[in-house]
């Protein structure tokens, strides 16, 4: 089993950053893949970004260029930081961790973007 336990979000004003976390625990393979995605009401999960234990990471069109992933594999954490942020960025954003065939999910941080 695999906990995630995400901090970070809040609420921002529209050009504004916010950093998220995510610390993973339990039974941690070497090799795996975590990342962020995210769902706006009435809308389904979508990915937002991903990063592998070696350092590929892959985003979403709309968030290249705005959101950074990162990760410390000593800590099992990983961070987005996320900068330029737009009214539609606003969603429950949700850690994310893949290994094995095995798919764990944090329990969703808040991100608010309004004026």
């Amino acid at each position: 089993q695999v906990q995630l336990v995400e901090s970070g979000g809040g609420l921002v004003q529209p050009g504004g950053s916010l950093r998220l976390s995510c610390a993973a625990s339990g039974t941690i393979f070497s090799t795996n893949v975590m990342g962020w995605y995210r769902q706006a009401p009435g809308k389904q999960r979508d990915l937002v970004a991903t990063i592998s234990n070696s350092g590929n990471t892959n985003y979403a069109d709309s968030v290249k260029g705005r959101f950074t992933i990162s990760r410390d594999n000593v800590k099992n954490t990983v961070y987005m930081q996320m900068n330029s942020l737009k009214p539609e960025d606003t969603a429950v954003y949700y850690c994310n961790y893949k290994a094995l065939l095995r798919n764990y999910w944090g329990q969703g941080t808040q991100v608010t973007v309004t004026s």
